[in-house]
């Protein structure tokens, strides 16, 4: 079972840190997407990093501001988000699968954890 967590209210230019934990299975061996789904909108792709850490993706909207890494000790893995917008307010989403390196399609995952509400407002 995967939960993201993490989330909540931020003003626009802050930072929060989201966590993707596991119980059940070992993260390492997962490639770890994150996604976001904001109200009336198709979910998106916006992060993913590798089972071995050494490859990370991002999506244009958040390139430069968003960073993946990995706990491989605690079985964790995150998203540090930096330079918040309004724009960025969603349900955030870390998704797992070990078929694919590193990919921001929402096809691509075949386990999902429950989001983590993040809202970015003054």
């Amino acid at each position: 079972q995967l939960q993201a967590s993490g989330g909540g209210l931020v003003q626009p230019g802050g930072s929060l840190r989201l966590s993707c934990a596991a119980s059940g299975f070992t993260l390492g061996h997962y490639t770890i997407g994150w996604f976001r789904q904001a109200p009336g909108k198709e979910r998106e792709g916006i992060s993913c990093i590798s089972s071995t850490g050494d490859i990370t993706i991002y999506a244009d909207s958040v390139k430069g501001r968003f960073t993946g890494s990995r706990d491989y000790a605690k079985n964790t893995v995150s998203l540090q988000m930096n330079s918040l917008k309004p724009e960025d307010t969603a349900v955030y989403y870390c998704a797992a699968d070990t078929t694919v390196v590193c990919s921001l399609r929402v096809s691509r995952y075949t386990y999902w954890g429950q989001g983590t509400l993040v809202t970015v407002s003054s």
